[in-house]
């Protein structure tokens, strides 16, 4: 594991200007026989421009969480308690849970977009790359003229490295790692100020995903919006985020800037993350011998009244 590098200097205490989005409090529950608590208590700020890591294993409720930012739920799943608060460039504070079916599809993909988890599979293989990506534009920006569409397509097609002569190229015609640069394409039509991605690396070989992090933090510089990465892969968190929020069984057990959270991690489970993932440097066996230690450190603590007569 390499030493963390802040992309953008290290935050300090955020202020109201600051903030572009606020999660307090939230919990989300799945009604269903045995009630599932999926997200609990969760409170967590994001500022403008910054990278925000969402960290822990699968099941954990991070895609759970993003979901209910984007009121993407549907039943069972609810959200039981606690609020979500974009703030506006323009000054105006927006409760998520209270917009209604047309403000809130007005509200998504203009203001917070989000690339899902397997994106690079959720292309419509039958309808080209350029009328999907128009598709947005129609929907969201009826008075555009089609010369318009065609020219802000190819402009975020450029953006993410693609070259806008392949639009009228279908899905199949892309590797794995062009139709997720597409899919990041997508979500910057509207010029959101906040995109969130669900693991957008999965499933793509380690050159390919070091290429569309680099572009993700490129983008994230020249434009300026925020970001909310989801992935269980806490290293490369390490090197990507700003600040990262590590949850176990729908709680964020852990909150600091990346540099604290490599150097210095409070909670166990965060420890047992960064245990998990071998070293680049150091003897043969190594990793091993850490895992087992650290198996034996974390063990639960034997119960004190074991053995002992009532």
């Amino acid at each position: 594991m390499t030493v963390p590098t802040q992309t953008s200097p290290q935050p300090g205490p955020a202020t109201a200007n600051d903030v572009v989005l606020t999660v307090d409090r939230l919990n989300v529950m799945y009604q269903v026989d045995n009630p599932v608590h999926a997200v609990k208590d969760v409170s967590l700020t994001l500022r403008r421009g910054e990278i925000l890591g969402l960290a822990g294993e699968s099941g954990c409720g991070k895609t759970t969480l993003a979901y209910a930012i984007n009121r993407l739920h549907k039943p069972p799943a609810e959200v039981t308690s606690g609020s979500i608060t974009f703030h506006d460039r323009g000054g105006r504070d927006i409760d998520l849970l209270a917009l209604e079916n047309e403000e809130l599809r007005a509200f998504r993909w203009s203001k917070l977009s989000m690339v899902f988890q397997g994106a690079m599979n959720a292309l419509n293989p039958v309808i080209s790359i350029r009328a999907q990506l128009e598709d947005v534009l129609t929907t969201h920006e009826p008075k555009m003229s089609k010369q318009q569409r065609r020219e802000r397509c190819a402009e975020v097609l450029r953006l993410v490295g693609v070259d806008p002569a392949r639009m009228n190229s279908f899905p199949h015609e892309f590797s794995g790692g062009m139709r997720q640069r597409v899919m990041i394409a997508m979500a910057l039509l509207l010029d959101p100020q906040v995109i969130i991605m669900d693991e957008p690396t999965t499933a793509l070989d380690v050159v390919v995903q070091r290429g569309i992090l680099q572009e993700i933090l490129r983008l994230r510089d020249e434009l300026g919006y925020a970001v909310i990465f989801i992935t269980h892969d806490l290293p490369l968190l390490l090197e990507l985020s700003d600040r990262i929020a590590v949850m176990l069984k729908g709680e964020v057990v852990e909150y600091a800037t990346a540099e604290q959270i490599y150097r210095l991690p409070a909670h166990p489970y965060t420890r047992r993350l960064l245990d998990s993932f071998p070293s680049l440097t150091g003897d043969r066996g190594a990793f091993l011998r850490t895992g087992e230690s650290s198996a034996r450190d974390h063990a639960t603590e034997p119960d004190p009244t074991k053995g002992k007569r009532p």
